[in-house]
């Protein structure tokens, strides 16, 4: 394998006069790697897309955005924001489907220095409305079956500027988006700070509450480079190796988004880097392999970013076979590890596509490594190399660095993690330290410096892509009266990688059954929260010498066997 070569190109690339050559630029205190050449702020990547003018780039259904009309809707929306008193340095939120109009708000915002609030589309009214008092936007995009959660909100700000997007009808107190870009305008002109928020992100909380990351427009752009960074350097290892150069013009690139927008995966990882080099994203209303085989085929769909039991269902599916898949390229996993049996499934039924990963966080703006191709094919038990950008450690439970080939907790410094979490000190002073994110993932790094992911430190289940954190499971079920105890864990699951387990202990006299939990929990909780699997146990629950419950040996004691894909 080419590990040399690649140890050469990043070199090449990284060292000074290269592509990607890499500086220390002090940020928040810390002396931290950048990419000389990367712009500034969010702004000048919008900007600069201007170019691709007539060139399709948001497609949805039978509907289809050019750049030129994009950059359009894009000013005018910029231009009504500040027009009603949102300045740079303030926040608006976006809650809804992947509908186009969610990139739209995105760069409008974004451009003009507005941080945007990704608002989970699953949230109850309690999870809307504790964001919404959190983040305090001064606006708030959103589509119709937001708009009804949002109508079942309690004690939200009153005076929250509403712009309906995709209603089936006109509301009251909710502008509609067709008066937002009918008035048109020019993109205002202001200068965005790098160090100021592009979006704030919600990621689950230890203690019941999504916690809102602060991700800078320095660490947006830093994610950016890193993408183009991965790609570059991996063909160039390979063309140094083989001889094979990679085609003068390639691709443009057309990308089938299938996860949230409100997702690092998503937005800072399929949407940026497709749209900074010009090409298409493809939305879809909600996940379905069969729909997404027809827009393959339809749309020339070279990539599909998803996590990865997307991949694995769409070379299941039945429809497979007889699809014309022959313009992929790349079938990429995020948010979750991609099992290694998936990589050679990959590699060995898809003719023209290559396997690739990315492994990162939201407290990193997107990737942290990224492997592909032939590297992955031959370790595909790895996450692949940090990023240039990135300072990489294994550390033991003192914060001493470990050896090559030692376990230790993962942590990682550089100008893509976040700036912390709002309102939330605490929270911010536990995960970063000087400057380090201590990741919570249990990993090991040989001596080509490839990451391996082990295990979670955190108490956190991974469900396709979203985290879900024990400790917010548990507090929503000890909400229920008959409840005594409870301890939630991951139960292994081939198609989501994990699914929500919970021993549950009942109070003496009480009775309570499945259903009676699951209808409690979806009251309260986003349906992803949802425990999967219940037992309830007639004796207390295990706990160690702290009165902690010992929760991996409850898992262990209790979890099915997977189910063999």
């Amino acid at each position: 394998m080419h590990y040399a070569e690649l140890k050469q190109a990043r070199e090449e690339l990284t060292g000074p006069g290269g592509v990607f050559e890499i500086i220390e630029t002090e940020v928040r205190g810390h002396p931290l790697r950048t990419y000389r050449h990367a712009p500034p702020s969010v702004r000048e990547v919008w900007l600069s897309t201007l170019q691709f003018g007539d060139r399709p780039y948001l497609v949805y259904g039978d509907e289809t955005l050019t750049y030129a009309v994009s950059h359009a809707q894009v000013n005018a929306v910029a231009a009504w924001l500040i027009q009603q008193g949102i300045e740079p340095g303030d926040r608006v939120g976006i809650a809804m489907r992947n509908y186009p109009e969610w990139m739209l708000i995105y760069w409008a915002c974004t451009t003009c220095g507005i941080a945007v609030v990704g608002m989970n589309a699953w949230w109850t009214p309690d999870e809307m409305a504790y964001a919404l008092n959190d983040a305090q936007p001064k606006a708030l995009f959103l589509d119709q079956e937001r708009l009804d959660r949002l109508r079942q909100c309690e004690d939200v700000a009153t005076d929250l500027k509403l712009i309906g997007v995709r209603l089936a009808a006109r509301a009251s107190g909710v502008t509609a988006w067709e008066d937002v870009i009918a008035a048109g305008g020019a993109m205002p002109d202001v200068t965005v700070d790098p160090d100021a928020d592009a979006c704030i992100f919600y990621t689950s909380g230890t203690t019941g509450h999504p916690k809102g990351a602060q991700l800078t427009h320095r660490g947006c752009v830093g994610n950016l480079f890193n993408l183009m960074y991965a790609g570059a350097s991996a063909a160039l290892a390979v063309e140094r190796a083989t001889g094979v150069a990679p085609p003068e013009t390639p691709p443009i690139p057309a990308v089938l988004i299938t996860t949230p927008l409100f997702h690092v995966t998503a937005n800072n990882c399929g949407a940026y880097a497709t749209t900074a080099a010009g090409g298409k994203l493809v939305l879809m209303y909600r996940w379905d392999a069969g729909e997404a085989l027809k827009l393959i085929a339809r749309e020339g769909v070279t990539s599909m970013s998803g996590v990865p039991v997307m991949a694995r269902e769409l070379i299941n599916h039945p429809d497979f076979a007889a699809t014309d898949t022959s313009s992929l390229l790349a079938l990429s996993g995020g948010g979750a590890q991609v099992p290694p049996d998936l990589v050679l499934k990959i590699e060995a039924q898809v003719a023209t596509a290559r396997p690739s990963t990315g492994y990162g966080m939201t407290e990193t703006c997107g990737i942290i490594t990224s492997i592909a191709g032939d590297f992955f094919v031959d370790r595909p038990d790895s996450a692949g190399p940090a990023m240039p950008n990135f300072e990489a450690r294994c550390v033991d439970d003192d914060g001493n660095t470990v050896g090559v080939g030692e376990v230790g907790e993962l942590w990682v410094r550089g100008a893509c993690v976040i700036k912390g979490y709002i309102n939330r000190p605490d929270a911010t002073a536990e995960s970063i330290t000087e400057g380090w994110l201590h990741t919570g993932d249990i990993a090991r790094m040989d001596e080509d410096g490839f990451i391996y992911i082990v295990d979670r430190k955190k108490d956190m289940i991974l469900r396709g892509g979203e985290n879900v954190y024990c400790a917010e499971v548990e507090a929503a079920i000890y909400r229920h009266a008959a409840v005594a105890e409870c301890c939630a864990f991951g139960v292994v699951d081939d198609r989501l990688g994990e699914e929500v387990g919970v021993a549950v202990v009942v109070k003496p006299g009480e009775q309570l059954s499945d259903a009676d939990l699951r209808g409690h929990c979806a009251v309260i909780m986003a349906k992803h929260k949802w425990p999967r699997y219940i037992w309830f146990m007639d004796q207390a629950l295990p706990r160690n010498a702290s009165g902690k419950f010992l929760r991996r040996e409850l898992r262990d004691q209790l979890s099915p066997a997977p189910v063999p894909a």
